[in-house]
């Protein structure tokens, strides 16, 4: 599984094709490929990083010609925006459909916490490099940070899941910017730590659970 290096909730999995009819089956089959891209993509970007994945690359690992490929994407660029924007957005989506169903606080932080612990020492899915790479590049950095933009964006999420917990009493009325900074550093830490050295699994399991015991209210 892939994942951007901001906590998403989600990661990046590969989507079967589907076609229902005749009607708009072509969209269908367009969105299907550039979906399929974008997946066969984030192989390329966890193992070389964003700078060495290059669109002949992409043809080769996804099968297609490079008029195939150029007639969805300009560039390698244009693939990693929407591979970041896209799993952003699923978060995002994902936090707020299990809080309108009125989920248990609890039992939505334990599923993230959990998922966490497991991509905190993937190496192999983890886009941290490219990540780092591609918000590096001059024209990315320039004018407002994009980055930044999606620290803001996912903030948005956590603070309405951490509100959504507070006054649900299954939270503590936390300082939630605090919090939110306390998981999303030491997520991106281990992260790129792991790709550095050795880390064992008791690190991110230590790690989430001290953030369960500062969130979650005892009984």
């Amino acid at each position: 599984m892939y994942t951007i290096d901001f906590p998403t909730y989600v990661s990046y999995i590969e989507i079967v094709d589907t076609y229902v009819g005749k009607e708009g089956s072509v969209n269908k089959r367009g969105e299907a490929t550039r979906r399929r891209i974008r997946e066969k993509a984030c192989l390329l970007f966890a193992e070389k990083g964003f700078k060495e994945v290059t669109m002949k690359d992409i043809c080769e690992i996804t099968g297609l010609s490079r008029g195939g490929l150029y007639g969805h994407y300009e560039n390698t660029k244009q693939i990693f925006k929407e591979i970041v924007d896209e799993m952003m957005n699923s978060q995002d989506e994902e936090f707020r459909s299990k809080m309108r169903l009125g989920l248990s606080a609890v039992h939505i932080l334990d599923d993230i916490l959990k998922r966490y612990q497991e991509e905190m020492i993937d190496r192999e899915g983890s886009l941290s490099t490219a990540i780092y790479e591609y918000f590096s590049i001059k024209e990315n950095a320039a004018g407002e940070n994009a980055l930044y933009r999606q620290y803001l964006a996912s903030f948005d999420t956590w603070k309405s899941f951490l509100q959504y917990g507070i006054d649900r009493k299954e939270f503590y009325p936390v300082d939630i910017p605090a919090v939110f900074d306390l998981i999303i550093f030491s997520y991106q830490g281990v992260r790129m730590y792991s790709r550095l050295m050795p880390v064992s699994r008791e690190v991110p399991e230590r790690m989430m659970k001290e953030i369960r015991n500062l969130l979650v209210r005892k009984e």
